[in-house]
């Protein structure tokens, strides 16, 4: 029997990344063979589309154009749309674009699967914590919790994916077993909000207990922290962090503006000077971190002063990794109302402006490191250099570790000690120590 093949194209963030690796799991392998954003020909094509912001929505929609004249020229034989985009503009997408065979939203897994042919003993609990990964084995996202009960005013993430929905412990410890004995190293805990994890469940957060649970699976050697948030931040945390061996020296905090009367408007619930506390007491606890954060420029009312402000914020605080969006407004949010006052083209110079100066950060605590010795985990093989990172660099969106092929061989997903040789912008060379 011949198998269909069927191209999973994930857009957005790491938490579509998990869905789509969910799906892959509950399509029997004896009958489909699953690829993952692949130019490989295939009779059914899934896009899992982001509807963040406009700049992912915009990318969502013309992946779908792309894919619906495919599917109008009888390339492929089936196009299925689901996800954030789906989900919040389902109606809109089915009355434009009659192409896609199926819309369907954010919790609609085993509807897909059931439309492609799945038995439903396969979407039973067996399958509830099979991934098939969409990147190299050894490492994986754990989605710990979905959907969000904060309610920042340019977020329209809980109208899309709902209220915070935290996965049980138990669940989470035996989908990262399973992980672990796929040959997965490296666990990088997600959720729309990590530190609410638990509330939920029992009235406390429980963000730590789950962390030192999951350092317990032996063949484990890093687990990294992303998507905390600021407000109500678990201090207990960061003694985990500090002590435990496998938790990376790493914490990913999206702080989105500094100045007191952005943050108030935002509702983020969190002041200035409450700011400059927390991140003074995260790395005075965890000493040598590395800090990750993202801001929003040209939100309504943002001022040649409050951006200012939020640059020599940017100095001061020297972020080793830092990312930039431009406000754009959302249907349904708060902000959605508020006049949309700064230009386009003043949002864009804004964003220019603050990552011309953490590339300047970002080069100077590269060159810092320069003469260190780093535990790297190689990542892939390229013509010329093996790619790795370090415990400080989450997968796919932070700096990484060159080492020349000359100094090989070297074997992907393993880790090795590296003398830091020089630095740039984002990359650092390295050698490995004999």
């Amino acid at each position: 029997m011949n198998k269909q093949t069927v191209n999973i194209v994930t857009l957005g963030c790491s938490k579509n990344k998990v869905d789509s690796e969910h799906l892959a799991a509950k399509l029997n392998p004896d009958y489909f063979k699953i690829v993952h954003d692949s130019d490989e020909k295939a009779q059914v094509v899934i896009i899992n589309t982001c509807g963040f912001i406009a700049d992912a929505k915009e990318e969502s929609v013309d992946t779908i154009l792309n894919f619906a004249r495919a599917r109008k020229k009888r390339s492929i034989e089936k196009l299925i749309v689901m996800g954030c985009l789906s989900q919040r503009y389902k109606k809109d997408l089915e009355k434009e674009i009659h192409e896609v065979d199926a819309f369907y939203g954010v919790n609609d897994l085993d509807s897909i699967a059931t439309l492609l042919g799945a038995r439903p003993d396969d979407l039973g609990d067996t399958y509830q914590y099979a991934r098939v990964l969409s990147n190299e084995p050894h490492y994986a996202y754990l989605k710990i919790s979905e959907g969000c009960d904060r309610a920042c005013s340019f977020c329209a993430i809980p109208l899309i994916r709902g209220k915070h929905l935290s996965q049980s412990p138990e669940n989470l410890i035996q989908e990262a077993t399973r992980l672990a004995d796929s040959g997965v190293k490296e666990l990088v805990l997600i959720a729309q909000d990590l530190t609410y994890y638990g509330l939920d469940l029992n009235g406390k957060r429980e963000i730590t207990s789950l962390i030192n649970q999951l350092s317990q699976i032996e063949s484990i050697e890093w687990i990294r922290i992303q998507y905390a948030y600021p407000h109500g931040f678990p201090f207990e945390i960061l003694s985990e962090i500090r002590i435990n061996e496998k938790v990376c020296k790493y914490i990913d905090l999206p702080l989105q503006h500094i100045s007191s009367h952005i943050l108030k408007s935002m509702k983020r619930f969190i002041d200035k000077n409450q700011t400059i506390e927390l991140i003074k007491k995260i790395r005075t606890e965890v000493p040598g971190i590395a800090f990750r954060t993202t801001l929003i420029v040209g939100y309504p009312g943002e001022t040649d002063e409050d951006f200012q402000e939020l640059m020599e914020f940017v100095q001061k605080q020297r972020f080793e990794r830092l990312g930039v969006f431009t406000y754009s407004p959302e249907e349904g949010t708060t902000a959605y109302d508020l006049n949309d006052d700064v230009p386009e083209s003043l949002k864009q110079e804004r964003l220019s402006s603050l990552m011309e100066l953490q590339q300047g950060i970002s080069l100077e605590i590269n060159t810092g490191r320069i003469g260190s010795i780093e535990k790297v985990i190689i990542d892939r093989e390229e013509e010329d250099f093996f790619i790795g990172r370090t415990q400080y660099d989450s997968p796919e969106v932070d700096n990484e570790v060159l080492i020349k092929k000359q100094y090989g061989p070297l074997s992907v997903g393993e880790f090795y000690l590296m003398a830091i040789e020089d630095a740039d912008f984002f990359d650092l060379y390295a050698r490995p120590v004999n």
